[in-house]
């Protein structure tokens, strides 16, 4: 981060479904995070990495929160939930987009729009705030 601008970040979620074997045996979450966290290491501060406790919507595992940077806040941007993020593809286009400013300075890939669920109840009470 350069000059305490807060930039995008990417909250993985990795509670009780996500990040879970038993869930979803067939992907590798760890490498997903490793993937993650190398990608912001290399971005020059554009975005962070960060992980959460459960999240919420674990019907919907893996999720991912786009939280907007400041710049992108101030530009009308709002945190975007991810649902279902076990692939790849998910994984680098969460990576593009975060890199290239996240949500309210850039528009997310097509492909992971179709992927955006609804923030819990607890989440959209505590934004109102």
């Amino acid at each position: 981060m350069s000059g305490g601008v807060r930039p995008c970040t990417l909250v993985v979620c990795r509670g009780c479904c996500c990040g879970d074997r038993r869930k979803h045996p067939g992907f590798d979450h760890e490498g997903q995070l490793a993937v993650l966290r190398a990608a912001a290491a290399g971005s020059g501060g554009r975005f962070a990495v960060r992980t959460s406790d459960c999240l919420g919507p674990c019907g919907q595992a893996n999720v991912v929160v786009v939280q907007p940077s400041g710049a992108g806040r101030l530009a009308g941007g709002r945190p975007v939930w991810v649902g279902f993020a076990t692939d790849d593809a998910s994984t680098d286009d969460l990576v593009r987009w975060a890199a290239a400013g996240g949500p309210g300075l850039a528009e997310p890939p097509l492909t992971l729009e179709l992927q955006f669920v609804p923030a819990p109840r607890e989440a959209q009470d505590r934004a109102r705030r």
